[in-house]
This record gives structure tokens, sequence and C-alpha cells, in this order.
């Protein structure tokens, strides 16, 4: 067994697209339930709405790929509306169920035989990131030992992550960031200031939707292609848990914790499918050792949460709300 090819694997993941657009998506996440206190059990449903919007525009009206990024960014928003004025004013255990609700909705929706024409039903679409590779300024050949195309995603993923961790950072810094601060520890006292909490609440939820729209995009740009398949409930479930990794009402947390994420994944996937190509490991099958990583990362996450619940970058006031 090869430890070096594994952990040199494992490192790569660090900053492969995937991991850019689940350290945007957990960004997002930070922005309504780490910076505001808002339970948002469905921004699988907000990447979902990001890449059909995105991919839609694209193969059924021939839109330029800004034009398709301002549709997708548009789509989320209305989506954060839809979910928003029914439930904001409710208890975050309502906020929860909606949410998870509305991105299964979705992803039922888009599965629909009746509009395959349009989605592409359970196939899903694809063939639509021309527009996006048509930009690449980077000429044929090698970099990195990548070839331009993918060098190309890497740098505009990873380049988008930046700016948003950039906003985002400026955004809490400010006024408006510290009310929604204060409406996570105490929305009560917010509302007796004179402050519209409704309004704040949907503010963030609207921003964190566009950075799960984002997220979408970039998720799948480098596949060439969107399935239902890939915005299931488990999807939302691992934001959170890189999120929980990195630190919730941090900048940099939920980046750091989608890269610890994809790297424990790519660890112990590698180590499971060496002992087992070796032969030290009979009484366990790929398939078995496939699944069997997301109860390691699962075990590590209950450590994580024992020992150090705030996170890698988080500190204990955080905690207070929780």
């Amino acid at each position: 067994m090869d430890f070096g090819f594994i952990f040199l694997s494992a490192l790569g993941e660090i900053f492969t697209p995937t991991t850019a657009a689940y350290g945007l998506a957990a960004l997002g996440l930070a922005v309504h339930f780490g910076y505001s206190g808002l339970l948002n059990f469905g921004q699988a449903g907000f990447m979902a709405v990001g890449a059909y919007g995105f991919a839609i525009s694209t193969l059924t009206f021939d839109v330029p790929f800004f034009v398709g990024l301002l549709i997708a960014i548009i789509c989320s928003c209305l989506f954060a509306l839809l979910l928003g004025i029914p439930t904001l004013r409710l208890r975050a255990d309502y906020l929860a169920i909606v949410t998870i609700a509305a991105a299964e909705i979705v992803r039922y929706v888009v599965t629909t035989n009746q509009l395959d024409a349009v989605t592409g039903s359970a196939d899903g679409l694809g063939a639509f990131e021309g527009g996006f590779y048509s930009m690449n300024p980077f000429p044929e050949g090698s970099y990195m030992g990548m070839n331009n195309r993918d060098f190309f995603i890497r740098v505009v993923a990873w380049t988008l992550v930046i700016v948003c961790c950039i906003v985002i950072w400026l955004l809490m810094r400010s006024p408006w960031g510290r009310v929604l601060k204060g409406i996570r520890e105490d929305e009560n006292a917010v509302r007796s200031l004179g402050k519209n909490v409704y309004a704040y609440k949907m503010q963030a939820l609207l921003i964190g939707g566009v950075l799960g729209a984002l997220a979408g995009m970039v998720f799948t740009l480098p596949r060439g292609a969107v399935q239902p398949a890939n915005y299931g409930t488990e999807l939302t479930f691992f934001l959170w848990t890189c999120l929980l990794l990195g630190g919730m009402a941090t900048v940099l947390g939920p980046v750091v914790g989608a890269m610890i994420f994809w790297v424990v994944l790519s660890l112990t996937q590698g180590i499971l499918y060496g002992l087992i190509e070796s032969g030290a490991v009979t009484w366990l099958t790929t398939v078995q050792a496939g699944q069997l990583r997301y109860i390691l990362v699962g075990v590590a996450l209950m450590l994580l949460m024992i020992f150090r619940p705030q996170g890698v970058f988080g500190n204990k006031k955080e905690l207070a709300f929780a």
C-alpha cells in the first residue's frame, strides 16, 4: 500500500472545485445560522436552484454566461422569498422543517417526467458549460499537473470563494452585521430597539441563498452536467458537517471545514481501499468501505463536538445561542 500516494491524493482534495463549492455553500449556512440564528436544512435546495437556473437558461434560451449567472442568482432570491415570507416570523424549528421540505420539493419537481424537455428529469442536463470555458484565458498545456480547463475552473472557483469571504467579513463587521448577531442572541431585545427583525432575517436568508446558488454552479461546472440525485438531503448534512468542523460564526471556518471534510473522506477511502487490495482486510468490500468512511467521519465529528464543540476557528462565546 502506497501511503505517500494516498496522502498526496487526499491533500489534492483541498483545492478542488467541489471543495470550493462546499466551502461557499457552508459559508451561506454560516450567514444563516452562525450569524443570524436561522436553522436552514435546505441549502441543497439553493444549490439545485442555482445550478438548474443556470443550466436551463443556457440550454433553453442560449443566454451568455453572465446572463445565466444573473438568472441563477435571481432564482435563488425568489426561492429565499418563497421560503422566508411565510416562515421567518415563526420559530427556528419551523424554518428547519420548511427548508428541508422545500429542498426535497425542488429535487422532485426537476425529476418529474412531464418536465423532461426542460429539466432532463432524472437524467439531468448536460453540455451547458461551453460559455464558461470559452472565457478561459489559459492556452493548451499543463498547469501544476492539470490541463487548462481544470486549472481555469479551480482559479475561478477559489477566486470566488476569496471574494465572497471578504464580502461576508466586511458585512459582519458593519452595523448591519452587528444587528444580525444581536438577532441571533436575542431578537426581542433587538426588536425593542426599533429594528425590523423580519427584514434583517430576510436579507440574511437572501445572502446565504445567493452563496448557495453560486456554490451550485461551481459544483456542477466541472462535471458538465447537473443531476437531481446530487442535491439530496445528505448534501445539506455534509455542508452542516463542514460548518461545524470549521466553526459556526466564522468566515474562514466553513471553508477550512470543507477542506478538512474532503481530505478526511479521501484519506479514509484511500487507506480502506489500500487495505482491501493488499489483502490485509478480507471482511470488507470496496462498496462497504465507501460507506464506512462516512461512519468514520461521523465518529470524528462526534469527538470534535465533545472536545472542541466550537469548531477549529470558533470560540466558546458563539455556543451561547446554540
